[in-house]
């Protein structure tokens, strides 16, 4: 994995300015992953990966419904990035909203939702943006989208959820499915809450990221 963020890229992963909303969508085949791991390292590295006397004082929270602490932990790692470090100096949390809410196991390094209720979730978020010792606290919310198709939680109970967060925190990235089936068939209840969510969501962020498969297939010359 390339440990620099691509020069067309620098300006549209630097801090947005206060209260953003950064919507991530993915399809299958596309996936978000690689452009999560350069939204937190450029929010605690910068996107040079030089620290810079005039950067804000800037920490983390990442909330990952998908994918556990190792994952982001080894993706961090490939590009310089220390989270273990990070943490320690407070300026990173994660919050691991898959093992709990599934397995109903837990990490010693992290915190872990066992609920799939939106005040549980709410209050262990607020607790983990607590650990933070950093002026400034971005929030990044994983697949979040995992919640409406495996508890029966809704799409306006979810946005509430957001709001509340995002009125906590300076930034907000959140990276949702957007497969053509989940946003266009809508036929299922599943399917209405799935597009709700997204569209909702898209019509409130300040930016879009919108992946997609290239036109001629996978490139396997290149890495992420």
């Amino acid at each position: 994995m390339s440990t620099r963020i691509p020069p067309l890229l620098e300006s549209y992963l630097a801090l947005p300015p206060e209260a953003s909303l950064i919507l991530l969508t993915s399809v299958l085949g596309a996936s978000a992953n690689w452009l999560t791991l350069r939204h937190l390292y450029s929010y605690l590295r910068g996107a040079s990966g030089e620290p810079a006397a005039d950067k804000p004082d800037v920490g983390v929270i990442l909330v990952s419904f998908m994918r556990d602490g190792a994952f982001w932990r080894e993706g961090a790692g490939k590009m310089g990035l220390d989270l273990d470090g990070m943490s320690k100096q407070g300026k990173f949390s994660f919050v691991d909203g898959l093992t709990g809410l599934f397995t109903g196991e837990t990490h010693p390094k992290d915190r872990t939702l066992k609920s799939a209720d939106m005040g549980d979730m709410q209050r262990e978020i607020e607790a983990a943006l607590g650990d933070l010792r950093t002026a400034t606290k971005t929030l990044i919310l994983d697949a979040p989208d995992v919640v409406l198709a495996a508890t029966e939680a809704t799409s306006t109970s979810f946005s509430n959820l957001l709001l509340n967060l995002r009125a906590r925190c300076y930034a907000t990235v959140v990276s949702l499915a957007a497969d053509a089936p989940l946003i266009q068939a809508q036929q299922t209840t599943l399917e209405k809450e799935h597009a709700t969510l997204v569209l909702g969501q898209a019509h409130a962020a300040d930016r879009v990221f919108a992946l997609r498969m290239l036109d001629t297939g996978t490139a396997k010359d290149t890495s992420a």
